[in-house]
C-alpha cells in the first residue's frame, strides 16, 4: 500500500471523526445543551473540516461519487447557517433558511433513494434476463420497464426493491413501485422528522434570555439645573434702594427613567444570569376544560409587547397557549417560568392534571398568573383548583409593599377593571416564593386594545403589575437556576 492510499484512508477516517463531532454538536444544540453557546461556536468550525475534507477530495472522484459527498456536505452547511441565525438573534431569517434548508434535504434524500432503488431494481432484472430461459422480445430495455419474472414457477417475490415483487402487478410494475418509493419515502422523512421534534421535547423547551440586572423598583431621578440670569451693576451708595434679583435660580427636574438594568443576577444587558442569547421571555396561556379560557386571547400579544418596552427582555414573537397535559412534557430546567389563566365559567380539571400542576409549581419551580375574568364563581373555582395542588397552603392577601407590586414598577393601588372577586389580591406562598398569584379583578381586559373603558392611569397600573408578575416568577426562576447550577 503506497504513501497516498495511507494518507487517503487516515483523511477519510478523520474526516468520519468529525462527522460524528457535528452529529453530537448537533444533537447537543437541539436536545442536550451541555455545552455554552461559545463553545457551540467552536464545535461548529471543527464539525466543518470534513466538509473542506469532502469538497478537497470529491474533485479527483468520479461524478456520481462527487454527488454523494456534496450530498453529505450539505447537513453541516445547513446546521452551521442556522445556528448562525439563531446566535444573532435573525428569527425570520432563521425560519427561512430552515424550512428552505429541509425542503432541500427532503428533495436531496428522495433523489438518492429513487435512483437507489432504481439502480438496484435494474440489477435484479438484468441478472433474472441473463439466468431465464429467453423470452420473445426480452431485451436489457425490456428488463428496465417490464416484469421479467416467470409467472409459471410459482415463486412470489416479496422484495419492494424488486420490481418483479407480486403486488406490483405485471402491467405497469415500474409505476407502481416509483409511487410506493416515492410514499413511502414521505412517510419515512416525515416519521424522522416528528420524531426528532418530540423526543425530548424541544418544543417545550424555554430558556431565560441572557442578561443581568438589579431587583430594585425604578426610582424617579432628580437632576438640580442651574439657570444663569442676567447680572445688574447697582450703586451701592446711592439714596434709592432697590432689591437685586438673584443671579441664579435652582430648578428641580424630576425625570423618570431605568435607573437600573431591569433584570436578576451579574450579567451584560437586561435579562438574567442564567439565560442565554436564545432565551426569550414567552407569555403562555394555560387551556382547561369546562370554561372559557380563552376569554380576551387577543389582549395576551399586547402585554407581551408592553413587558419588552417596560423591561427591554427579548420577548418571544407572540404568545401561546398549552394544555394541561403539555405542560407535563417540560423539562425540569427547561420549563416557561409563568403560566397566565382566565374565565368566568367553570374550571374542570382532574386528578391527574392538578398532579402535573403541582409538579409544575414545585418541582419545576413554575408559578400560575389567575385572574378573574368575570365573576365570583370563577374566583371561587380556582380557590378550590388551589386547595387541590396545594391542600397545605392557604392563601394571603398580597400588601402593596411586596416585590412583586413595586419591583420593577411601583405599584400605589391594586389595578382592576371591576371587582369581581374582591378588591385584594391574593398568594399562594411555598418556601417564601408566590407559586400563584391571584387578580381579583379582569386585569386582562385592561391589555386589550380599547382597555375595556377605563382612564388612562388605571389601565397604565394593569400593564405595570402585569410586567411585575411576570418579571417576579423569571427572577425567582433565575434565582432557583443558580443554585441549581452552584449545587452542581
Amino acid at each position: 500500500m503506497n504513501r497516498n492510499s495511507v494518507s487517503a484512508q487516515l483523511g477519510w477516517l478523520l474526516a468520519a471523526l468529525l462527522s460524528l463531532v457535528w452529529l453530537y454538536v448537533w444533537l447537543d444544540w437541539q436536545y442536550f445543551k451541555w455545552f455554552s453557546l461559545e463553545s457551540h461556536d467552536l464545535l461548529c468550525y471543527v464539525a466543518l473540516l470534513p466538509v473542506a475534507w469532502g469538497f478537497w477530495q470529491a474533485r479527483r472522484k468520479i461524478l456520481l461519487f462527487r454527488y454523494a459527498i456534496y450530498s453529505a456536505c450539505l447537513l453541516p452547511i445547513w446546521h452551521l447557517i442556522v445556528f448562525k441565525c439563531d446566535r444573532k438573534g435573525w428569527d425570520n431569517l432563521e425560519a427561512i433558511t430552515a424550512q428552505t434548508g429541509l425542503a432541500i434535504i427532503f428533495v436531496v434524500g428522495l433523489a438518492w433513494t429513487v435512483w437507489l432503488v432504481d439502480r438496484q431494481a435494474q440489477r435484479y432484472q438484468v441478472k433474472r434476463l441473463e439466468t431465464s430461459a429467453p423470452k420473445e422480445g426480452s431485451s436489457p430495455l425490456l428488463a428496465m420497464h417490464a416484469s421479467m419474472a416467470n409467472a409459471e414457477d410459482g415463486r412470489r417475490i416479496w422484495n419492494p426493491v424488486d420490481m418483479d415483487a407480486w403486488f406490483y402487478g405485471k402491467k405497469k410494475p415500474k409505476l407502481y413501485q416509483s409511487l410506493s418509493v416515492f410514499f413511502g419515502y414521505l412517510v419515512t422523512f416525515l416519521a424522522i422528522f416528528l420524531i426528532l421534534i418530540n423526543l425530548t421535547g424541544c418544543e417545550d423547551a424555554f430558556a431565560l434570555p441572557s442578561g443581568g440586572g438589579e431587583e430594585a423598583p425604578l426610582q424617579p431621578m432628580v437632576k438640580i439645573q442651574k439657570i444663569i440670569k442676567k447680572k445688574f451693576v447697582l450703586n451701592p451708595y446711592s439714596s434709592v434702594y432697590t432689591h437685586a434679583p438673584n443671579e441664579t435660580q435652582l430648578q428641580l427636574l424630576e425625570i423618570t427613567k431605568h435607573a437600573y438594568k431591569a433584570g436578576s443576577g451579574e450579567g451584560a444587558g437586561a435579562g438574567f444570569s442564567s439565560g442565554n442569547s436564545r432565551g426569550k421571555v414567552h407569555f403562555i396561556r394555560l387551556e382547561y376544560s369546562g370554561g372559557d379560557w380563552d376569554q380576551g386571547i387577543d389582549a395576551d400579544e399586547n402585554m407581551l409587547m408592553q413587558y419588552h418596552l417596560l423591561t427591554q427582555h427579548k420577548v418571544a414573537d407572540e404568545p401561546q397557549t398549552r394544555t394541561i397535559s403539555q405542560v407535563k412534557n417540560f423539562k425540569i430546567g427547561e420549563s416557561p417560568p409563568l403560566l397566565y389563566l382566565t374565565g368566568q365559567k367553570n374550571i374542570n380539571v382532574g386528578k391527574g392534571d392538578v398532579d402535573v400542576l403541582r409538579s409544575y409549581l414545585l418541582e419545576k419551580h413554575g408559578m400560575l398568573f389567575a385572574d378573574n375574568g368575570g365573576s365570583p364563581h370563577w374566583g371561587n373555582q380556582f380557590k378550590s383548583l388551589m386547595s387541590r395542588i396545594l391542600p397545605r397552603q392557604q392563601y394571603i392577601v398580597v400588601p402593596l409593599d411586596h416585590p412583586i407590586h413595586y419591583i420593577p414598577y411601583p405599584i400605589p393601588f391594586l389595578p382592576y377593571v371591576a371587582p369581581h372577586g374582591g378588591k385584594e389580591a391574593l398568594a399562594w406562598v411555598v418556601d417564601g416564593r408566590i407559586v400563584a398569584y391571584y387578580h381579583p379583578g379582569d386585569i386582562g381586559d385592561a391589555w386589550a386594545d380599547d382597555h375595556a373603558g377605563v382612564d388612562r392611569q388605571v389601565w397604565e397600573a394593569c400593564y405595570h403589575l402585569g410586567t411585575n408578575v411576570i418579571f417576579y416568577a423569571h427572577a425567582e426562576y433565575n434565582r432557583w437556576l443558580e443554585k441549581r447550577k452552584k449545587s452542581n
